[in-house]
């Protein structure tokens, strides 16, 4: 899971599996495992990279 979650960087567009309701997510920071989400509809969200895997869109 890590080294797919270490290549997000901000800006990137992202979804969580786990939590589809959540809605898209835009990166807004990624430092030492810790990304950083805010999705639209829950918000602001710190996420554990080496536990939560987080799905790159690349066409919204």
């Amino acid at each position: 899971m890590r080294e797919l979650n270490d290549m997000l960087e901000p800006g990137m567009l992202v979804r969580h599996a786990g939590q589809p309701d959540w809605g898209l997510g835009q990166v807004q920071s990624n430092v030492n495992g810790k990304v950083t989400v805010n999705f639209e509809h829950q918000g602001k969200v710190v996420i554990d990279g080496a536990r939560v895997e987080l799905i790159p869109v690349y066409d919204s």
